[in-house]
């Protein structure tokens, strides 16, 4: 009896605490009252019948012309490989970004696809990261069914098969792909959800990328050594996060060569512009938004 009783008091005491958290809508008065924990579950588990209009309803624009979304997700990003006589330098920064909100700082952008294979990640995170863990799995399979290791050229062309089977669908995806294939030495290929697919000695993808270049044309010799080419990919990264507001967190460097890929170093933005400031000979206290 005193557990049935327990139990009706508890029932009671959860509905008037229902009834107190249920109130107007503040988007629109005139819709009927709504409870924000049922929200909050709608939003974690969405109808999946129509999630669109549940999207549409929960982020209605400002304007009724839908010029004014409630949500921007622009997305930016810098990330750079270059190729030079001992292999290829791949530099990445770590922040992702929602318009003008920082989602993290520490996002890992180069994707280790497998022991020889690296690729890098520019617009959507989500895509970017399934996809290319996919390639890394049909690379695998790839070297169980031959007996051997996919080239890099193979493997891009596998992504970008992928992409363009995927084009229009909205997928936003800028990717490079970076290996060591033994018969050829490095390669260094870009695709893009867009369809295109290029090879190149030195690419720079995302918002911050035409600061990258700049650093990147001033800097670059084919035959510089391990340590400039590493410096110089970090030096342009920076150059790119500080210049670019999409762009931040910490620069990661790595190395493709004849046994693989190794990571070299990854720093954080704003000590490295300590770094540099003290190099130049300037005070210039280091900025506190990175």
């Amino acid at each position: 009896m005193a557990l049935a009783l327990s139990n009706a008091f508890t029932a009671m005491s959860r509905e008037a605490r229902r009834h107190e958290r249920r109130t107007k809508n503040p988007a629109n008065p005139e819709l009927p009252a709504y409870d924000e924990e049922e929200m909050l579950m709608k939003f974690a588990m969405p109808g999946p019948n129509a999630p669109d209009d549940f999207l549409s309803g929960a982020f209605a624009p400002k304007n009724a012309n839908d010029s004014d979304p409630a949500l921007k997700f622009l997305h930016g990003t810098t990330t750079l490989g270059f190729v030079f006589s001992q292999g290829i330098i791949i530099a990445v920064d770590s922040r992702a970004s929602m318009g003008s909100y920082i989602g993290s700082q520490t996002v890992k952008k180069c994707i280790e696809i497998t022991p020889y294979l690296l690729g890098t990640m520019a617009g959507g995170a989500a895509d970017c990261m399934f996809w290319e863990r996919h390639l890394g799995r049909l690379c695998r399979l790839y070297e169980l069914r031959n007996k051997e290791r996919i080239t890099t050229a193979a493997a891009s062309k596998l992504l970008h098969n992928i992409m363009y089977s995927y084009k229009g669908y909205g997928l936003s995806m800028g990717t490079m792909i970076a290996g060591w294939d033994k018969d050829i030495g490095p390669n260094l290929y870009y695709c893009d959800s867009e369809g295109t697919r290029v090879k190149g000695q030195k690419f720079s993808v995302g918002s911050g990328s035409p600061y990258a270049y700049g650093v990147l044309d001033e800097g670059y010799k084919f035959d510089m050594s391990i340590d400039d080419a590493c410096e110089l990919g970090r030096r342009a990264i920076y150059h790119a996060t500080f210049r670019d507001a999409m762009s931040g967190g910490r620069v990661s460097v790595y190395h493709v060569h004849e046994n693989g890929w190794t990571k070299i170093s990854m720093d954080d933005v704003q000590l490295l512009h300590e770094k540099y400031m003290k190099e130049a000979g300037r005070t210039t206290p280091a900025w506190n938004h990175m």
